[in-house]
C-alpha cells in the first residue's frame, strides 16, 4: 500500500479478526515517492490543505529552492481522500512550449480523446509543477477548469497565473527551527556522525532558511565543518552544488535563480539589477526614483517571486532574499547601469538623511522608524560616498550623527566621522556640521579633544556668516566644558545669537536644556524646575518630541536631588515610557539609571542595583562606558547606585548583578513602568 506520507510502499497488518474497513491508500496516484522525509512546515501544510478544500486553483509561488514543490506534493497527498478518482502531478520542467501543458497532462492521465472529455466529471486533482516557464497556458488551464466541475487545480510556480479564480500562496523560508533540523538531517545522511554546533543556526540564517540552500549546504559538511562554510558564503551562489541526479537547474543556487531571471524581459532584468543595491529593502517611492521602477515592472518581479513586498509602520517594503540579491549585484556590476544607479542610490539617502536631521528639533521622532527601517541603506550610501566622494561622504555622516546618537550607535558614529573628516579638509559648513557632531558623542569623545573639535567649527561658522552653524557649536562648547561658569556663558551666547536671528525658536531648546542640566549639577533644583517647565511648553508647542523628553529628564531629576524620592521613581519612569514611545534608546537607558538612584534612595538595594546592571549591560553592548565620573550624572551614579552595592552583603550584591546582567531589557522596562501605573494608581 502507498500511503499518504509519501514514504516508500509498505506492507501493513491488521490486528484482530474482526472486519476493518477498506484501507484508504494512494491507490490512484503517480505522485513522486522522495528519496528523503520531510521536515517542519506542519503550519504550511495545513494552510494549504485547508485552501484546497476551499479553491479550485491553487498556486504555490515563491523563487528557486523555497521548497514549492515538496510541499505541494506532500499537500497532494494529505489531500488525496478528497479526491477517489485520483491525485495527479503532471511536471513541467522540461517544457518550452505553453502549448504542450495540456498535452503532457492528457499523457500523464492517459486521455485519448480530449483532456477535458477524459476528466468530464471525475473527482480529482491534478498538480501542475514548475508552470513559470510556460506561464502563457494559464487560459487554458482556467479553461479546462470551467469544463470539468469536480477537477481542481494546484500549480507551483515562481509567478501566479493571473487568471480568474486563482488563489495564491507565497510559500515563506523555513522557520529557524525546521531550517536548522532540515540541514542536520541532510548533514547526517552525508555524514551519520554529524555533529551541529553554533553555527548551524547562523549559516542557516545567512542562507535564508532557503531549503535548497539549505540541502546544497548540507550536502558540503562532507568537506567542510558548518564554520567553514560560513566563511566560504560570500561565494555561496557557486560554493553549494547538488548531487549528480539533481534537476540541472538546481544544480546550484547559480543556476536556480539564472533559470528565473532568463524568463524575464528586458525591463524586468534592467529593474531586477537596479534592485539589488538596495540594502534591507526599500519603499516604492526609493524603487521608482533611483531604479525607475513602474507600478507593474515591480508587481510582476513580485509576481515571479523574484522579489517580496511585507508590510510595516512606514508602508510597503519590497526586498530580496539575500541569495537571490547576491545574483542581482553581480548582473548589476556586469551591466552599464552600474554607476548611475549607484549615484542616484547615494543622492537619494543623503538627501533623506538630510530631512531627518534638518527635523530633529521638530518632529524628529516621526523620522526615527523612517531611519530604523532605512539603517542599511544608509551605512551602504556610506559605505559607496567614501570610494571619490568626500564632501558626500562628509555630509552624509554629519546628517546621520543625530539619529545614531539617539539611538546609541556611538562607536559607529565616531568612527564614520573621524573618517569622514579625515578625507575632506574643506573649511565649508559640512566640516563645521561634522566637526560638532563629533564632539557630541560625549560618552566616548574626551572633554579636550571634544573642544578641540568645536573651536574648529565655530571658526569655520564665523569665518561663513553661519550664525546657526555658530550657535550649535556654541551649544555644544557648554555640553562639552567641564567648567561650569564657561558652558553657562557658552549657552548664553548660543541663544543670544539665535534669538538676535530670529525665527528659530525651536532651536532655543539645544541651549536652554543646557542651562537645565548645570543647574541641576549644581542642586538647584527651584530654576531647574522652571526651566524644564518652560522647555516641556516648548517642546509640545511646536510639536518636537526631542525637546518634551529631555524636559521630562530634567523634571525627574529635581525630586531626586531635593530627597523626595518616591516622586523621583515616578517622574522617571513618565520620561522612560516617554523616550521609550518615542523610539529614544540611549536616553531610554538613562532614565531607567534614573529609577534605579530613586528606587536605592528609597532603601531597596537590590532592586535598585539590579535595574542598574541592566542598563550598563546594555550601555556596554552599545560600547558605551558604564559611568563617566567626571560628568554630575554619573556623580550621582556613584552616590546612590555605589551606596545601595555598599549596603548589600557580597553574595546579595553578585545575586542583584547578576540578575541584572542577564536581565531581557525589554522586561526591565516593563516593570519600572509598571511601577509607574501603581504609583499612579
Amino acid at each position: 500500500h502507498r500511503l499518504k506520507d509519501l514514504s516508500a510502499p509498505e506492507r501493513v497488518y491488521q490486528l484482530g479478526e474482526r472486519d476493518f474497513p477498506a484501507l484508504k491508500s494512494l491507490y490512484r496516484t503517480n505522485l513522486p515517492v522522495p528519496a528523503t522525509p520531510f521536515l517542519g512546515r506542519e503550519a504550511e501544510l495545513s494552510e494549504v490543505v485547508g485552501l484546497l478544500a476551499g479553491t479550485r486553483l491553487l498556486t504555490l509561488t515563491g523563487p528557486g529552492g523555497t521548497g514549492k514543490t515538496r510541499l505541494a506534493l506532500q499537500a497532494a497527498a494529505a489531500a488525496s481522500e478528497a479526491y477517489p478518482d485520483g491525485v495527479f502531478w503532471i511536471p513541467l520542467a522540461p517544457l518550452r512550449d505553453p502549448s504542450l501543458v495540456l498535452a503532457s497532462a492528457s499523457q500523464t492521465l492517459g486521455s485519448k480523446n480530449g483532456l477535458a472529455e477524459h476528466i468530464q466529471d471525475k473527482a480529482m486533482l491534478c498538480l501542475f509543477d514548475n508552470f513559470e516557464q510556460v506561464v502563457a497556458a494559464a487560459p487554458e488551464l482556467a479553461a479546462l477548469l470551467a469544463s470539468c466541475p469536480n477537477l481542481d487545480v494546484l500549480v507551483t510556480s515562481r509567478e501566479r497565473l493571473r487568471v480568474q479564480g486563482e488563489q495564491t500562496y507565497p510559500v515563506p523560508p523555513l522557520a529557524a527551527s525546521d531550517g536548522e533540523a532540515l540541514f542536520v538531517t541532510r548533514a547526517r545522511a552525508v555524514d551519520p556522525a554529524f555533529t551541529p554546533s553554533e553555527a548551524v543556526r547562523e549559516l542557516c540564517r545567512r542562507l535564508d532558511e532557503l531549503p535548497l540552500a539549505l540541502e546544497l549546504a548540507a550536502a558540503r559538511t562532507a568537506l567542510f565543518s558548518p564554520e567553514q562554510l560560513l566563511a566560504k558564503l560570500s561565494g555561496r551562489l557557486d560554493l553549494l552544488k547538488g548531487e549528480r541526479d539533481a534537476d540541472p537547474r538546481q544544480q546550484t543556487l547559480r543556476a536556480t535563480i539564472e533559470w528565473s531571471y532568463e524568463l524575464l524581459s528586458d525591463d524586468e532584468q534592467r529593474l531586477f539589477r537596479r534592485l539589488a543595491v538596495f540594502s534591507g529593502g526599500c519603499t516604492y517611492e526609493a524603487a521608482e526614483e533611483i531604479a525607475d521602477a513602474e507600478p507593474d515592472t515591480l508587481q510582476s518581479l513580485l509576481d515571479k517571486s523574484l522579489l517580496r513586498k511585507r508590510d510595516s509602520k512606514t508602508g510597503p517594503r519590497y526586498w530580496m532574499l539575500e541569495t537571490i540579491r547576491e545574483y542581482a549585484g553581480e548582473r548589476l556590476r556586469d551591466g552599464e547601469d552600474e554607476p548611475p544607479t549607484r549615484d542616484r542610490f547615494v543622492r537619494y539617502f543623503l538627501a533623506l538623511a538630510e530631512c531627518a536631521y534638518e527635523d530633529r528639533r521638530g518632529g524628529g521622532a516621526t523620522w526615527l522608524p523612517i531611519m530604523d527601517r532605512e539603517r542599511d541603506n544608509m551605512r551602504a550610501a556610506l559605505d559607496l560616498a567614501r570610494t571619490g566622494h568626500p564632501e558626500t561622504e562628509v555630509r552624509l555622516a554629519g546628517a546621520l550623527a543625530h539619529y545614531w546618537r539617539l539611538q546609541g550607535l556611538i562607536p559607529e558614529a565616531r568612527d564614520s566621522l573621524a573618517d569622514a573628516l579625515a578625507r575632506h579638509h574643506a573649511r565649508d559648513a559640512w566640516r563645521a556640521r561634522a566637526l560638532t557632531q563629533l564632539a557630541s558623542l560625549g560618552w566616548i569623545v574626551p572633554e579636550a579633544e571634544a573642544l578641540a573639535y568645536l573651536d574648529e567649527a565655530l571658526d569655520i561658522s564665523r569665518d561663513l556668516g553661519d550664525a546657526r552653524g555658530e550657535a550649535l557649536a556654541l551649544e555644544w562648547i557648554g555640553h562639552a566644558s567641564g567648567d561650569p561658569p564657561a558652558a553657562e556663558h557658552a549657552f548664553q551666547q548660543s541663544l543670544a545669537i539665535l534669538r538676535e536671528a530670529g525665527g528659530w525658536e525651536l532651536e532655543e531648546a539645544g541651549p536652554l536644556a543646557g542651562l537645565c542640566q548645570l543647574n541641576v549639577a549644581a542642586g538647584e533644583v527651584e530654576r531647574v524646575e522652571s526651566a524644564a517647565r518652560r522647555l516641556y511648553e516648548l517642546g509640545v508647542e511646536h510639536g518636537a518630541v526631542e525637546t518634551q523628553a529631555a524636559a521630562l529628564h530634567y523634571l525627574a531629576d529635581c525630586p531626586l536631588l531635593a530627597g523626595d524620592y518616591q516622586e523621583a521613581e515616578r517622574r522617571y519612569a513618565r520620561a522612560l515610557a516617554f523616550a521609550r514611545g518615542a523610539g529614544y534608546h540611549i536616553q531610554t537607558v538613562n532614565e531607567l539609571l534614573g529609577a534605579a538612584m530613586a528606587i536605592a534612595g528609597q532603601g531597596d538595594f537590590s532592586r535598585a542595583v539590579r535595574l542598574a546592571e541592566a542598563a550598563y549591560t546594555e550601555k556596554e553592548a552599545l560600547g558605551i562606558a558604564r559611568i563617566r565620573h567626571d560628568h554630575f550624572w554619573g556623580r550621582l551614579q556613584e552616590w546612590f547606585v555605589g551606596g545601595a552595592r555598599a549596603q548589600l552583603m557580597p553574595e546579595e550584591l553578585e545575586a542583584a548583578e547578576s540578575a541584572g546582567r542577564e536581565a531581557d531589557l525589554d522586561a526591565v522596562l516593563d516593570e519600572v513602568l509598571g511601577t509607574e501605573a501603581e504609583l499612579d494608581a
